[in-house]
């Protein structure tokens, strides 16, 4: 008796690569700590922004830089914050950017809804390839699977509509990571940079007060000193943490737009599906 030798499974339809693209906070950190010091040295400490072009003495009257400058050693690491924040704020945006793909997203979910409402699985296939965005990726690695699973004669349709399914997820996941990748900093810089500015503020106090306390009267040169650095540090904290919590809340949302795009157009996949096998 002639042994029926059994066909090959079809070929998993190929998933999109895990993108590792954005900056490397172990490099690039670094980095700004050092352009944070060295600007706090030689930009704000510069002797032209101060009394008899001494950095020691007061700073000449209405220079911020010099009042900057007199923020104490706390300034040069909140810069650094905030240089952090506007450098993962520009990073992310490039990137969610380019998530996007060209042309609108919500143009693009209508048009691929309405190709498999035809069953035109082929054309959703080259929209895809025409949006290039993260929508895009996921999208087609879906259709991809919906094709394969079309001619499987080994599965039935809850089996079928399960790794439909599956795939959808396991293609979200490779592709939000990308997205979030550094928010956490944003997101940590937020808090931190207040922390520190109310340590700046402190350390500022108590140059004040001890100014006071060394000789039992008021001595306005040190008290202002103690004073400036107070409060330097307290504005620069908290606008760096307002600028970190605006952008944090900002990519956050158009993250959660492209996910709630990419759960509709999936769970439209696998009910158009359901509907023609």
């Amino acid at each position: 008796m002639k042994t029926q030798t059994p066909s090959p499974a079809p070929a998993k339809a190929a998933a999109p690569k895990k993108k590792s693209g954005g900056l490397n906070p172990a490099l690039v950190i670094p980095v700004l700590l050092l352009i944070g010091i060295l600007t706090y040295i030689f930009v704000f400490g510069d002797g032209s922004h101060f009394q008899e072009g001494d950095n020691t003495k007061e700073p000449l009257p209405g220079d911020y830089f010099g009042t900057v400058y007199k923020g104490g050693f706390i300034v040069p690491i909140l810069f650094t914050c905030f240089l952090t924040v506007l450098v993962f704020s520009i990073e992310r945006f490039i990137t969610i950017g380019r998530a996007n793909g060209t042309g609108s997203i919500d143009d693009f979910v209508r048009k691929v809804k309405s190709l498999l409402d035809r069953n035109e699985v082929a054309a959703a296939i080259q929209e895809c390839d025409k949006q290039k965005g993260s929508i895009g990726n996921v999208v087609k690695t879906a259709l991809l699977k919906y094709q394969q699973l079309s001619t499987d004669t080994q599965l039935d349709k809850e089996q079928k509509l399960v790794a439909l399914q599956k795939e959808v997820e396991e293609a979200t996941t490779l592709e939000l990571p990308m997205l979030e990748k550094n928010l956490t900093i944003i997101a940590t810089l937020a808090s931190v940079s207040t922390l520190i500015a109310l340590l700046g503020t402190v350390l500022g106090m108590i140059r004040a007060f001890a100014a006071m306390g060394a000789t039992g009267q008021p001595d306005t040169g040190a008290l202002s000193t103690g004073i400036s650095e107070a409060l330097v540090n307290t504005a620069l904290g908290i606008g760096t943490a307002a600028i970190a919590t605006i952008m944090y809340s900002y990519f956050t949302s158009r993250i959660d737009v492209l996910t709630y795009n990419i759960d509709e157009i999936g769970l439209s996949i696998q009910q158009n599906f359901a509907a023609h096998y």
